[in-house]
């Protein structure tokens, strides 16, 4: 079979009794398949700590969990699943509660990647068959997200007409209950902030203005360009060098299998940033599922070896950034205390991609030099939205069911006058449709906290008092904008 993927990296793979169930077919994708041996670990229960197997946690059944689908996709390369295997509905409904969350990659014993097995098996269903609508809508999000902001008060008359949310999951499969993000009037690089160039800048970054920080929510892009300044650092704002459509990782065609388009997301920004990796600038990124694109699914792309690793070395959260300037004695960021001498409640959840790649401990540290912060950490797995996931009719009950396990629940119990911190934009708008919640990114609570004037003024300032429900949501803001 024709692999859409390098699996090359699994190819040594194979020796010892544990590797006994390698399939037939699929080499190195059969023998990363062939990493579970059941130990069982992903089906924890919902009370225990950890990220996986979120599926399983609101199911408790076996065929929701990392095993089962490890298991079915090996019969299907064993050929025990008849012709056409991807196409059969017994692999499909095995894949169809996968979150992609990656926590099995860091939680199991063996280090199943069931997100790159689930991208790898979509791949390989498209090759016989055309993708749905839904799904080339999502997947190409990217793409049509310069043009949406024309459709801005179609959108928010779909969530006000009664009847029209519903029409639009009848035709399109997407959540009549779910709010639809808005983008802003005006993307962030299309109109970048005037830069205040440090005079002695402590060393030169790049920042990687994502899609959804891009046009949805540009403020957060804006707390960051200021932080980064704020703390002396010369900023690069990353354009494309081919004067085409703005950068995107990626990271939406590859969740829908679309491997090839994916690849070329991909190139156009490995291509953009090469002279920064070869300059040895740090990439610095906000949103956590396009950080392990570059930190981890770049890799088996099969782009060019050289800057792809450097990329994945070179590629950090903004909350890892700081926290290693910090520890190399070089932060030098100008910060109070929000509100005086009382300090701020901040209660933080994490994304499931800052948990598989460790970079809560950085986000821990940073924020223990925080002057008047008291910080409670939310202890939960998924939220459930999960990028398009909790947008899908069929899915969106068990969105929320993953988000009632324990985030919802801990958004709710605290006080209107705290504040709620979560990095990705999914867990955000997760937390808002659930919980009434606005939350804050960590550029945001920076931000606020600077001792300097920013050197452009926020969407909405984050501040700690009053009820958050009641203050206009980021979209929102980012709509009245201009």
């Amino acid at each position: 079979m024709k692999l859409e993927l390098d699996w090359s990296a699994y190819d040594a793979y194979g020796q010892g009794d544990a590797y006994a169930a390698i399939p037939a077919a699929g080499e190195g994708f059969g023998k990363a398949a062939a990493l579970c041996i059941g130990s069982r670990q992903c089906q924890r229960k919902a009370a225990d700590k950890g990220v996986m197997c979120p599926s399983f946690r609101i199911t408790g059944e076996d065929r929701h969990s990392t095993r089962a689908r490890a298991a079915v996709l090996r019969e299907a390369l064993d050929g025990k699943l008849g012709d056409g295997p991807f196409q059969q509905a017994q692999l499909a409904e095995a894949m169809s509660l996968c979150v992609a969350c990656k926590g099995c990659k860091r939680e199991c014993p063996n280090g199943v990647d069931m997100a790159a097995l689930r991208a790898e098996t979509l791949a390989q269903r498209w090759r016989r068959q055309p993708p749905p609508l839904r799904t080339r809508l999502f997947a190409r999000l990217p793409r049509w997200l310069p043009h949406l902001k024309r459709l801005r008060p179609l959108l928010a008359l779909r969530d006000r007409l009664p009847g029209a949310a519903w029409a639009g999951e009848r035709l399109l499969g997407i959540a009549a209950r779910r709010r639809l993000p808005r983008p802003a009037a005006r993307s962030f690089l299309s109109n970048p902030p005037m830069r205040l160039e440090p005079v002695e800048p402590l060393r030169e970054v790049v920042l990687l203005v994502d899609c959804f920080s891009n046009h949805l929510e540009p403020n957060i892009a804006r707390a960051a360009l200021d932080v980064l300044q704020a703390a002396r650092y010369r900023v690069h704002l990353l354009q494309p060098t081919d004067g085409g459509a703005p950068l995107c990782c990626g990271r939406t065609a590859w969740s829908a299998g679309l491997i090839d388009e994916a690849r070329g997301h991909a190139r156009r920004l490995v291509a953009a940033l090469a002279p920064h990796l070869a300059a040895g600038r740090p990439v610095i990124g906000l949103e956590p599922s396009c950080l392990s694109m570059l930190r981890d699914e770049v890799g088996m792309l099969g782009l060019e070896a050289e800057p792809v690793q450097a990329l994945m070395k070179q590629s950090l959260m903004l909350e890892e950034f700081l926290a290693r300037e910090l520890d190399a004695k070089r932060l030098v960021l100008p910060v109070k205390p929000l509100a005086g001498a009382a300090p701020t409640r901040v209660h933080v959840h994490g994304h499931c991609h800052q948990k598989a790649h460790g970079t809560l401990k950085a986000l821990r540290k940073l924020l223990g030099k925080m002057p008047g912060l008291r910080v409670e950490w939310i202890e939960s797995s998924c939220c459930g939205m999960a990028g398009s996931f909790g947008y899908e009719a069929e899915h969106y009950g068990h969105s929320m069911a993953m988000a009632e396990l324990s985030l919802l629940p801990a958004v709710r119990a605290a006080a209107p006058e705290d504040l709620i911190l979560a990095s990705g934009t999914s867990c955000r708008q997760q937390i808002r449709d659930g919980a009434g919640r606005e939350s804050l990114h960590l550029a945001e609570l920076l931000q606020a906290a600077l001792t300097v004037p920013p050197a452009s003024p926020p969407t909405r300032a984050p501040l700690p008092k009053g009820t958050p429900a009641t203050r206009p949501s980021r979209q929102e803001a980012a709509t009245q904008e201009g």
